[in-house]
């Protein structure tokens, strides 16, 4: 029985260590917006890209002018800036969570939003909340997963 039991081991073993020498963990990438920032833009673990929430803010980091509007189509152009980084694109997108200033201006910043996701809709959240960085009216992060536009 122990004879058998050594040889099953072995046999197991034999088995699964070419699988496992194969199995690697997927390559992370750290991307900071700029040198001296307290966030990375985005994080991508394999294929899959983790963006920070982005706000209606130009390159200087003023806000767009003229309220909910500018502000998410700026937020998402920023999206859309950070997954081609990544080497993404807007349609690889399958999770967004929109944190508003404003439950109200819902309606404003679903205006804009949707047309950004032509292709297919992702899953959404949208998070009421008492303030947001620069006295910003919308902030949108997102999850993609490299190719998943294609499908």
């Amino acid at each position: 029985m122990r004879m058998l039991r050594r040889t099953s081991l072995a046999t197991l073993l034999a088995l699964a260590l070419p699988v496992v020498a194969r199995a690697q963990a997927p390559a992370i990438e750290f991307a900071a917006p700029n040198p001296g920032a307290p966030l990375s833009q985005y994080v991508r673990v394999g294929e899959a890209i983790f963006l920070s929430g982005m706000l209606g803010t130009a390159a200087d980091g003023t806000l767009a002018a003229g309220g909910i509007g500018p502000e998410t189509r700026q937020a998402l152009t920023n999206v859309k800036a950070a997954l081609e980084k990544a080497g993404a694109t807007i349609d690889d997108v399958v999770k967004c969570t929109v944190f508003l200033a404003d439950m109200a201006e819902w309606g404003a910043m679903n205006e804009v939003y949707t047309t950004f996701f032509t292709k297919h809709k992702p899953a959404r959240s949208a998070v009421g909340v008492n303030g947001l960085a620069r006295s910003g009216r919308v902030e949108i992060e997102c999850i993609a997963v490299k190719g998943a536009g294609a499908a």
